[in-house]
């Protein structure tokens, strides 16, 4: 059976403060390229994405230079002030241009070294379910509540406690009313699945792999580096 219209969004409006550095994060380089460049193609690549949407900020420029001229029929959108606001806007931008869309897969921009087998794994339980469904880890560290001074005041339980991940793979028109309905109530969603939680939904939480780090400073770069250089490797044996 045929799949539904899928278009990828990548929301890549914002600043990385706590990245910091004189480029701005997502176009950090790694292994030779943008770290942008490196999100794009890893939900590009797959056969069932029919489109990609890159939420810019309205004064990027390094887009067009860096990327935009190396992936032909990329699409772009301008961002909001925050996160959710960009990915609303992007939504706006896909129902607009791609009507035929039925579903969206929000990938950070920041999370260069998504396994294929992990988007695989997404979509297939993803589409089966109509609220959805992310790539998410469960937490294996034990965790530790502390104050302000950094003293420990609590052991937290980790039993059912898992850490969200990107892709997240949502109805399109879902997610656009969950957003557009916690943004009104003056509610900032974290990612997109509280704003589907917020709207009632239960998203399915599928598995993903330590390999899906998310870039946040900027020692984190090296750890990519290994994490694509290990995944070439498979990809060549």
């Amino acid at each position: 059976m045929a799949r539904p219209v899928i278009h990828a969004l990548i929301p890549a409006a914002g600043q990385g403060r706590r990245f910091g550095g004189a480029v701005l994060k997502q176009y950090a380089p790694i292994a030779g390229r943008p770290l942008l460049a490196h999100a794009i193609e890893a939900v590009s690549r797959h056969p069932d994405i029919a489109g990609v949407t890159v939420v810019l900020g309205e004064d990027d420029a390094l887009f067009a230079q860096l990327i935009g001229r190396g992936h032909a029929g990329m699409h772009t959108a301008s961002g909001g002030a925050t996160r959710a606001q960009s990915v609303l806007n992007g939504l706006h931008a896909i129902r607009a241009g791609f009507p035929e869309t039925e579903w969206v897969l929000v990938h950070d921009a920041a999370r260069p070294c998504l396994p294929a087998a992990c988007l695989d794994a997404l979509l297939d339980a993803g589409l089966a379910r109509p609220d959805g469904a992310i790539l998410a880890v469960p937490l294996l560290d034990t965790l530790k509540r502390g104050n302000a001074a950094g003293a420990i005041v609590a052991t937290v339980e980790r039993y059912g406690l898992w850490a969200a991940q990107t892709p997240q793979l949502f109805p399109l028109g879902r997610l656009s009313a969950a957003l557009e309905a916690m943004l009104a109530a003056g509610e900032i969603p974290t990612d997109e699945a509280s704003a589907m939680q917020y709207a009632g939904a239960r998203p399915l939480l599928v598995m993903g792999s330590a390999a899906n780090i998310k870039i946040t400073r900027p020692a984190d770069l090296v750890l990519a580096e290994a994490w694509l250089a290990a995944q070439s490797r498979e990809a060549a044996a």
